[in-house]
């Protein structure tokens, strides 16, 4: 099983935060990720709820699906599709807050992600701890970028 977990505290305001995390388009924008498209809409915000995007990196290729959608607190998905590797995906919970550093308005962004490879033996060994330790690596890029692109 892989198990992300990753918390930031970025000098942006939460609503600015949010808006990139939650905009498809927005993470076509982020090294390390070649495209993201909408395939879906969401039922009644463009990235919201029933929305489904694709992200595509060297690394493969995700479907998401938007299952929570709380603006500017709590985004959730599910990975409904993966390629080359096989996920059963629990959940992707991405959950903000705003903090108070001195005079500056913080945002503190927690982002979690669980589920596993569905490759017999192998993938419950091996590309289990391959997937946490990249996804840790890619979600904290991101949010670095977010931090640098908005403070």
């Amino acid at each position: 099983m892989f198990n992300i977990n990753i918390t930031r505290l970025l000098e942006a305001d939460i609503s600015q935060v949010f808006t990139l995390l939650a905009d498809h388009g927005a993470y076509g924008e982020f090294k390390g990720i070649d495209e993201a498209k909408l395939l879906e809409p969401g039922k009644s915000e463009k990235n919201g709820i029933g929305a489904l995007r694709e992200i595509r990196s060297a690394a493969g290729v995700l479907r998401e699906r938007i299952v929570e959608y709380e603006y500017p607190y709590k985004l959730g998905y599910l990975i409904e599709y993966s390629k080359p590797l096989p996920y059963r995906h629990d959940f992707g919970l991405i959950t903000l807050s705003e903090k108070q550093e001195g005079t500056q308005k913080c945002t503190e962004v927690n982002w979690q992600s669980k589920g596993h490879i569905t490759l017999p033996l192998i993938g419950k060994y091996y590309f289990d701890k391959q997937i946490e330790r990249g996804g840790s690596r890619a979600f904290a890029s991101i949010l670095k970028q977010i931090d640098q692109r908005l403070s």
